[in-house]
C-alpha cells in the first residue's frame, strides 16, 4: 500500500533527516531535477547514509536517478545503500529496464531485487507504456506531468494531462502493477483543497497513490487514498452477506436496498485486504 510518495532533494541533509518522519508511505530521494549538476555526485555519495536514515522512519525508500551517463552509477549506489526501488525518469523503451536489471544483479548480493518505477514523460514512452509496465522488476508506473506536457509543447493543465495519464494508468492496471498520479501537476502544492479533490478523483479511477513535493500534502494524500470508516463497514457487510447468500446457493442478492453481484463483492474483498487490519 503506497498512498503517498514524498520527493526530497538528495543533497539537503536538513530535509533528509526529517523525511522519514513525515508520514509518507514512501520517500523518493531525488538525484535528478531537484539537485543541481554540480551537486549530483555528492548527492549520490550521500545515499549510503541518507537511505538508511530515511528508512528508519518506517516507510519505503525510493531513489530517483538521472537518466544520463550517471544512470548506472546512481542505480548501483542506490542498490548498495538499501533503497527499495528506483524512480526511473524518461523511460520510453522496455529494453532499458532489461539492461538495468542485468547491471544491478551483481550489486544485490543477498538483498531483494531492486524494484523499478518507470516515469513516462514523452509521447514515445506513452505509446510504449504497455510493454514498459510488463518489464522486469516494475512495481508501478507513473507519469511525469510537467515533462510530458513540455515534450508535447503543451501546458500541464488537468485537461492536457488527463488522457495520457489514463493511458499510463490503464497500462499499469493491465500489467497488474500499481499506478501513481493525479490529473494535475504536482508543482503547485499550495492549494490543498484542489489536491484533495484531485486525489479523490484519482482514487475513483483506481489510482493507488500519488507523489508530492511538500510534506504538508502527505496527510492529504494518505486520507484521500484511504477508505472512510463507512466504506470499510459497508465492505464488511457486503462480504459477510455474500458468504451467507453463497451458503444458501444464491449468487446475486440485495443488501439494504442495493443490488450486489460478484464484481461488487470482489471490490469489497479487495478493499478489506488492503485496508482492514482484521482481514490481514
Amino acid at each position: 500500500m503506497i498512498r503517498s510518495l514524498l520527493y526530497v532533494p538528495g543533497n539537503t541533509p536538513r530535509f533528509l533527516e526529517k523525511a522519514g518522519q513525515r508520514g509518507a508511505d514512501a520517500v523518493i530521494i531525488d538525484l535528478e531535477d531537484a539537485v543541481p549538476e554540480a551537486a549530483k555526485t555528492g548527492a549520490r555519495e550521500m545515499l549510503a547514509r541518507s537511505v538508511p536514515m530515511v528508512a528508519a522512519g518506517g516507510g519505503q525508500v525510493f531513489v530517483r536517478v538521472n537518466m544520463s551517463d550517471r544512470l548506472l552509477d546512481d542505480a548501483a549506489a542506490a542498490t548498495q545503500a538499501g533503497a527499495d526501488a528506483l524512480y526511473l525518469p524518461k523511460v520510453n523503451d522496455v529494453a532499458l529496464l532489461h539492461r538495468l536489471a542485468e547491471h544491478l544483479a551483481p550489486f544485490e548480493g543477498g538483498r531483494a531485487p531492486m524494484g523499478f518505477v518507470p516515469l513516462i514523460e514523452d509521447p514515445e514512452g506513452l505509446f510504449e507504456a504497455r510493454a514498459i509496465a510488463r518489464g522486469p522488476r516494475v512495481l508501478a508506473l507513473s507519469a511525469g506531468g510537467e515533462d510530458l506536457a513540455t515534450s508535447m509543447g503543451a501546458k500541464p493543465t488537468p485537461e492536457v494531462l488527463r488522457q495520457p495519464k489514463l493511458m499510463i494508468h490503464y497500462a499499469a492496471k493491465a500489467a497488474g502493477v500499481m499506478s501513481f498520479g493525479l490529473f494535475r501537476s504536482t508543482a503547485d502544492f499550495s492549494d490543498t483543497d484542489a489536491i484533495r479533490a484531485a486525489a479523490l478523483e484519482a482514487r475513483d479511477f483506481g489510482f493507488d497513490g500519488a507523489s508530492c513535493i511538500h510534506p504538508a500534502v502527505v496527510p492529504v494524500l494518505n486520507a484521500a487514498f484511504s477508505p472512510s470508516p463507512e466504506e470499510l463497514d459497508w465492505a464488511r457487510r457486503v462480504v459477510a452477506a455474500s458468504r451467507e447468500e453463497a451458503a444458501a446457493g444464491r449468487g446475486a442478492f440485495t443488501l439494504e436496498g442495493r443490488f450486489i453481484d460478484l464484481p461488487i463483492v470482489t471490490r469489497a474483498e479487495r478493499l478489506l485486504t488492503r485496508f482492514d487490519k482484521d482481514q490481514a
